[in-house]
């Protein structure tokens, strides 16, 4: 796809300059179904109807984007709702200024037909998690929510090896994997998975994937006009969820497998139909969340987190 640059072709080191009504915007992973309404965006020309010609970078580091927008090195990103809240405590200056996806997509991932029927179950068992912090406070409130805590089961690193791990027995369970992508790899490669979703086992909901900004520089008006064709976007691939697939699958061969067609199926539904629109509850409860798991020294106002770039 002519849109995207992959790998290490942006260095941290470098400082882009843009012209007028040019966008940088860092995805957080390579190029899959859940940037569906940046890449039909750009595909259909809702971009430059709002007069933007956009830059979609997949990062050579996925923890890089956040602070590249931070350091003044792209206008946005696309990241996590969870990790921001700790971003910010950290004093890197992001707001998250849309939402793509709207629905938690991680969740507590084990065999279909294992040992494990309930988390309950989980006592005395292996658990793998990729990236501590918030991994672990959600692994923990689903633990609290059955009646465990953490001293009941053996945290292991797995170092984004989900499926495998699990399918290869070397833990029972892992949390962090993605209900989209995930639980479809297991039904590919005949290993049915079953997950037990976050937001039903005690955690507060929230967004899982959003456009983050650097407060002190973002540009408002490109902003809303970057989400005005994000949202239209969304709208064509709601009323058109094949011919979009077809659009999406069709600007790279990698794309076009069964894995992607089958998370484009299960993404749909949850990308945010007003991605400007913003949930201040939602990131107050998490806010909330996250400081009586001891990850947070204190509860932050929700405008110090988010904001609607639309609002008068």
């Amino acid at each position: 796809m002519r849109s995207v640059i992959f790998a290490g072709a942006l260095s941290l080191c470098a400082a882009p300059l843009f012209a007028q009504d040019q966008v940088t915007l860092l995805l957080d992973w390579f190029v899959n179904p859940d940037h569906g309404p940046v890449i039909i965006a750009q595909e259909k020309g809702f971009f430059a109807e709002q007069d933007l010609e956009v830059e979609v970078i997949a990062p050579a580091d996925p923890a890089a984007p956040p602070k590249m927008v931070a350091a003044g090195q792209a206008d946005l990103a696309i990241s996590y709702q969870p990790q921001l809240h700790l971003q910010i405590h950290e004093g890197l200056p992001l707001q998250r200024v849309g939402t793509l996806v709207a629905t938690p997509l991680n969740c507590l991932l084990v065999l279909k037909d294992g040992p494990i029927a309930t988390p309950a179950d989980l006592k005395g068992r292996k658990v793998g998690y990729s990236v501590g912090g918030v991994e672990e406070a959600m692994l923990g409130q689903i633990l609290k929510t059955h009646g465990l805590s953490s001293s009941d089961i053996e945290l292991i690193n797995v170092n984004w090896s989900m499926s495998p791990s699990l399918m290869s027995g070397q833990v029972d369970a892992v949390i962090g994997a993605f209900r989209n992508f995930e639980l479809n790899q297991m039904e590919i490669e005949g290993v049915p998975g079953r997950c037990f979703f976050v937001e039903e086992e005690g955690l507060p909901s929230y967004d899982e994937l959003i456009y983050v900004a650097n407060r002190d520089t973002m540009d408002v008006d490109m902003i809303q006009r970057f989400l005005a064709a994000t949202e239209k976007a969304t709208q064509y691939i709601i009323n058109h969820p094949d011919e979009s697939w077809e659009v999406f699958a069709g600007t790279a061969p990698e794309l076009n497998d069964a894995l992607n067609a089958a998370a484009w199926r299960d993404t749909v539904p949850r990308f945010a139909l007003r991605p400007a629109a913003m949930d201040a509850g939602r990131y107050a409860r998490f806010e909330t969340f996250l400081n009586d798991a001891g990850l947070t020294d204190a509860i932050l106002p929700v405008g110090t987190i988010a904001i609607d770039v639309t609002a008068p």
